[in-house]
């Protein structure tokens, strides 16, 4: 066999035929990710034309036929022959992997596409790609099919099915009418490639509406559209901030200020050595001096959640990298020395402060702008350019010292506060720390510590076991007698607990339903909780099937939400469905006599229909139960607590972000945009669905 291996059997791919042999190479994977990552590829190449102040207008069409449609007002791609290659700007930058004017030409001094395959890319992993180029007082069109540059003889739309005449000799740059002076823009419409992506690959309007949002934030002046006219109504959002980064950390910030959002500005340089294209088309090293711009917006708040972003060159790096390290090294340097100077008036102790500490209730927008920032790979999720790592670092401690130190009485006051709040999640962490080494699983001699209204489980296997958390001791009650008390432990609320998510942490603590709740639990609370702790398997909340046991349902699992977030993640977290009515059928003939349970009016009207139809007698009055403590243990027992009948409701993140939007709406302390939702649904709401 190794005799049979020789150099016949290797390959050489030339072009774009290496892209369309190894996709994921170039786009991560041919699913839907890798065909928002062709299209990122196309909206960075004309945001990079905005962030050199070129054009001010992007737009992107998401089409019927599958395709997609990206527009801008920018300079227009390059129209003239490329002396090396003898082929117009057009078709380099379409045909031509590595080519581009992003190698240090001139061209832009900072953007988002940096190895020139990006345009190449997308052109092979197309069926069909048309440009449109605005320059020159003329329109410039070229097709593609697959790569290649031709000819599509369209009768109607446009399509990838129409027939093709591929260039044979030399390529023809088509133009169509005249265009007013000033006139500049490219317009590049593309059908993806059933051959390389799957399926069940499709965009996804709403990553590119969140996308869109974030480039409009990092561009100021720039304004996005994005149209979907996919569906039978097609939508349309438009974005546009002048407040920069600034309006983007007070719009991803959810808690209450505890500071204003800061500005960190400033730059510094440094060289490096880069290989640069001479006259003669040869490479040759250099020493080039860079100009690295930082700019950062801070704002800490009075959660404990830390939210941070950041960009090279408006470019989105979620795994950080050199500019994320400079930006928590001199975080946490500036806040030790702050922490030092101000211990008496803090006390502070001999305890030491973390990051964590101080990252606690931060939200931050890091953006670094240069020239040829080096990445881990073409999706450019972690920037490695070492020296921006001390520039980044450098201008945080001196913008942040400044700020925490200055003598002007609003920064002078917000600054007290922040470090008084970093001193307190200190002091909470190490509380938190000391209370959890000696927390541990409770037997029956020690349960004594819970509360006294724990009516417990006796097995200690914590997979097994379940904690009902009943609403009111009527339901208590019956709930004892119909639970299995080997695995199912249960504790009673009085009413409608605290509402965290306006209240302090303090508050919180202090509330009794609230800290019996953690306390029962055994894993902490907050940044400190772990979910290893945690006493039981399953934590069920068993309220009343009405209005006010959904609103106890709802506080309790905001309480869930803000403080426990890692239990409702691991999917230990649910909501029993006790049943609304009972229906007894009178035995008829053969048939026994039945107890058939429904869970809404709804289904208890088409359940009576149906036994109606069938000739069955029910019997009158029909049983509609006001809470849990309306029914015997059996009843109980079967409907919701039994785990061979009963039916729970998982309670998960999916979204976590859409989630706390929504808590924040619902049960927030800001009252107004409340009042609104609940103003603006009123037209919705189904009036026999009230429980009065």
């Amino acid at each position: 066999m190794a005799q049979d291996y020789s150099a016949r059997h290797l390959q050489v791919l030339e072009g774009l035929e290496a892209v369309r042999k190894r996709p994921g190479m170039y786009v991560g994977s041919t699913d839907s990710r890798g065909l928002m990552h062709c299209l990122w590829e196309i909206i960075d190449n004309s945001v990079d034309e905005a962030l050199g102040t070129f054009g001010d207008r992007i737009e992107v069409i998401l089409l019927p036929d599958g395709s997609v449609e990206v527009r801008d007002n920018g300079r227009g791609i390059p129209i003239d022959v490329e002396p090396r290659t003898g082929l117009t700007g057009v078709e380099v930058v379409f045909t031509k992997l590595h080519a581009g004017g992003k190698f240090g030409g001139g061209s832009y001094t900072a953007s988002g596409g940096l190895h020139g395959v990006g345009a190449s890319v997308v052109n092979a992993l197309s069926s069909r790609l048309d440009v449109e180029v605005d320059r020159g007082g003329k329109t410039h069109l070229m097709s593609f099919r697959r790569g290649e540059p031709g000819v599509f003889t369209d009768k109607g739309e446009p399509s990838p099915d129409a027939p093709f005449e591929p260039f044979e000799k030399t390529s023809v740059l088509r133009t169509k009418g005249r265009l007013k002076r000033g006139v500049s823009g490219t317009r590049i419409r593309y059908w993806s490639d059933p051959q390389i992506f799957l399926k069940s690959a499709q965009f996804s309007y709403d990553e590119l509406v969140s996308r869109a949002r974030q480039t409009a934030f990092l561009v100021p002046g720039l304004t996005m559209v994005i149209r979907d006219e996919r569906g039978e109504e097609p939508s349309e959002e438009t974005f546009s901030y002048d407040g920069g980064i600034t309006e983007f950390v007070d719009f991803l910030a959810a808690d209450p200020p505890v500071t204003d959002t800061w500005r960190l500005q400033g730059s510094g340089t440094f060289t490096e050595t880069v290989p640069v294209l001479d006259s003669k088309g040869h490479m040759s090293p250099k020493e080039v001096e860079r100009e690295c711009e930082v700019d950062v917006a801070v704002r800490w708040g009075t959660g404990y959640e830390t939210t941070t972003r950041s960009f090279v060159n408006i470019i989105a790096t979620p795994k950080g990298g050199t500019h994320v390290a400079g930006f928590e090294q001199s975080v946490l340097k500036v806040f030790k020395k702050q922490l030092e100077s101000n211990s008496r008036r803090l006390k502070v102790g001999n305890d030491k402060v973390e990051k964590d500490d101080i990252l606690a209730g931060l939200t931050a927008v890091v953006t670094v702008r240069l020239a040829e920032p080096q990445f881990e790979g073409q999706t450019k999720e972690v920037l490695g350019t070492s020296a921006v790592r001390a520039i980044v670092s450098r201008v945080m401690e001196k913008e942040l010292t400044g700020i925490l130190t200055s003598t002007k009485r609003d920064q002078k006051a917000q600054a007290s506060q922040l470090l008084e709040k970093v001193v307190a999640e200190m002091k909470s962490r190490i509380s938190a720390r000391m209370h959890k080494e000696t927390q541990r699983r409770k037997n029956a001699l020690e349960s004594s510590t819970l509360p006294a209204k724990l009516a417990d489980c006796r097995s200690t296997d914590h997979d097994k076991t379940e904690l009902f958390i009943v609403e009111g001791d009527s339901a208590l009650g019956t709930a004892k007698l119909a639970r299995t008390s080997d695995y199912q432990a249960l504790l009673p609320i009085r009413g409608k607990i605290l509402n965290v998510q306006k209240a302090s942490v303090s508050d919180m603590l202090n509330n009794a339903e609230c800290g019996a709740i953690i306390q029962v639990i055994g894993a902490g609370s907050g940044r400190t909780f772990d979910v290893d702790m945690a006493r039981y398997g399953k934590v069920i909340i068993m309220t009343d099937a009405d209005v006010d046991g959904a609103h106890i349902r709802t506080l309790l699992l905001t309480l869930f939400f803000r403080y426990m977030r890692p239990l409702v993640a691991a999917g230990r977290v649910f909501a029993a469905m006790p049943p609304l009515h009972r229906i007894e059928v009178s035995a008829s003939g053969r048939r026994p006599k039945e107890m058939i349970y429904t869970y809404s009016e709804q289904e208890m009207r088409k359940k009576v229909a149906a036994l109606t139809k069938q000739g069955r007698t029910i019997k009158q009055p029909m049983q509609r139960y006001k809470g849990l403590g309306e029914m015997d243990a059996d009843q109980l027992a079967e409907t919701t607590m039994d785990p061979r009948y009963r039916t729970l409701r998982r309670v998960t993140l999916d979204d976590a972000a859409g989630a706390e939007l929504v808590f924040d709406l619902l049960m927030g302390s800001d009252v107004a945009p409340r009042k609104d939702f609940i103003i603006s649904r009123s037209d919705e709401l189904d009036r026999d669905r009230i429980d009065a």
